[in-house]
């Protein structure tokens, strides 16, 4: 057997030289390392003896192209050499060297240099409006018309008061629970109004703000509270989990981050049909601890998905603060970490949430790519009803946030600088949106819930027998235990 390979290994070489390409300058051992004794070309073989020698046809030349990617000598190149393609530090060492790995070029250096942990400055966060609503120069604002801006500020006003009167009426136990959007009212309708209603929005719990802005009513919304008949969930989904097809907008699902993923996929799919849109995906700071945020980064920079992720960043998860949950500055140096064009906004400065979320829906159309934008923010309220945030945050930093850093009160005094705006009109709006939001509550109120019959519906197109078990036995139990079960559910 190693006299057959010794062979085979003199005849390649030979073939290599026979056929006119360049030799390699290896020369070809035996096992114990002696150079193996040239044979003659292949073509002066024949088959059989002297007297009956065949003239053998063209010998074919194989390729090695299969095997050129593993030779690491074709990809060691010099700096120079590589700064044809791209642009490479020299080192201090003339010869230095690149290695063509996959992904790029990569240089090599002799110095050992460890990547530092953590930058020595932060990422600088992007604002249009300073602290007091007064214009910084050379800002993007000029895109935001009289019109525009009303609406804007119209639906940040609604918003407050509606999360303020549904949070009263948990607390009056008419509802069973809910979420508020509290001091996050600029991230939610300036990132909405950035976007199209041909957009698709998968949102976590605190988006209600975008899926006003798109047309859902305030009656809506208390139909879904409630739970009543004419929700379109049917009472299937507990308070705040909204969704409209109509709207684009996803129903919310409890488990934090499920949409990131569920999201790149969406947008992946618009990209194969060449829509004009994108995919919006909305998160908090604590949804980035979860390996769906990073499976979906990584799946949406890989295949190219137009995906926006806006990462509401209010510095707790619940009770758990940001630096208890990462050491990186924030969540926009994660997207570099995975090949995303990133932004760091002001959260509560309405001009920079919509400049931002604007500029970055253009190029993941465009250009077919994911973006990534953190938006600095701050949970005024509760993290719901079910919490309580003075257990383990100081009342003192609530309230600085509530009263200096308020983006509803900012925005006021940008859109008051330009008179489009004024006391009366804002004492009438607030007054009016309350009424709407007491009187959609009480509407509400008077609708029945759903038959006990939706609880089982909607899933298969023909119930399975499994199913109409479960409901015989039910509607069984519910007459043996009358009181146990509420009387405004139809049965």
């Amino acid at each position: 057997m190693a006299t057959w390979l010794r062979r085979t290994r003199a005849v390649a070489h030979y073939l290599r030289r026979s056929s006119g390409r360049p030799s390699s300058s290896r020369v070809v051992l035996d096992r114990q390392g002696a150079p193996l004794p040239a044979v003659p070309p292949l073509g002066s073989v024949g088959i059989g003896g002297a007297a009956g020698r065949i003239s053998p046809a063209p010998f074919p030349v194989f390729s090695a192209k299969r095997l050129e990617s593993t030779r690491a000598e074709k990809h060691l190149v010099s700096v120079h050499e590589a700064e044809d393609d791209d642009t490479v530090e020299d080192d201090d060492d003339d010869d230095a060297q690149v290695l063509d790995f996959p992904g790029g070029k990569v240089a090599f250096t002799s110095r050992m240099q460890f990547i530092a942990e953590s930058a020595e400055e932060r990422v600088p966060c992007y604002r249009v409006l300073d602290d007091y609503g007064q214009q910084i120069e050379n800002d993007c604002s000029a895109q935001v018309n009289e019109e525009l801006a009303v609406k804007m500020y119209t639906d940040m006003v609604t918003l407050q008061i509606m999360d303020a009167v549904f949070f009263e009426a948990q607390r009056q136990g008419r509802i069973s629970f809910y979420l508020t959007s509290m001091g996050e009212e600029a991230i939610n309708i300036a990132s909405a109004a950035a976007l199209t209603d041909d957009d698709v929005v998968m949102p976590q719990y605190r988006e209600q703000g975008v899926l006003l802005w798109r047309g859902f009513t305030l009656q809506e919304f208390a139909n879904q509270c409630f739970g009543n008949k004419v929700d379109y969930g049917k009472g299937r989904q507990m308070p705040i989990h909204y969704g409209s097809n109509k709207h684009n907008y996803f129903t919310v699902s409890s488990p934090i981050a499920t949409q990131i993923p569920q999201a790149v996929g969406a947008a992946h799919s618009l990209k194969m049909d060449k829509r004009s849109a994108c995919v919006a995906a909305y998160f908090g700071d604590g949804s980035t601890s979860e390996g769906d945020f990073h499976a979906g980064l990584n799946f949406a920079a890989v295949m190219e998905a137009p995906v926006i992720f806006i990462c509401r960043n209010n510095g707790w998860a619940i009770s758990t603060h940001t630096r208890e949950q990462f050491r990186s500055d924030g969540i926009v140096v994660r997207g570099q970490a995975y090949g995303i064009r990133s932004i760091r906004v002001d959260g509560n400065d309405a001009l920079a949430v919509y400049s931002a979320v604007r500029e970055a829906r253009e190029m993941a159309i465009k250009d077919q790519m994911p973006i990534l934008v953190e938006a600095l923010t701050y949970r005024v309220g509760h993290h719901s009803t079910s919490d309580d945030s003075t257990k383990y945050r100081p009342m003192d930093e609530i309230e600085y946030w509530k009263m200096s850093r308020n983006p509803v009160n900012r925005f006021r005094k940008w859109v008051e600088s330009n008179t489009w705006w004024d006391d009366k009109k804002e004492v009438e709006l607030r007054n009016n949106i309350r009424k709407q939001v007491l009187q959609a509550i009480q509407t509400a109120e008077t609708y029945e819930k759903p038959p006990l019959s939706d609880l089982f519906r909607d899933v298969y197109d023909t119930l399975p027998s499994n199913l109409h078990e479960q409901e015989s036995q039910l509607r069984e139990t519910i007459k043996r235990h009358p009181k146990d079960y509420p009387l405004d559910v139809p049965v």
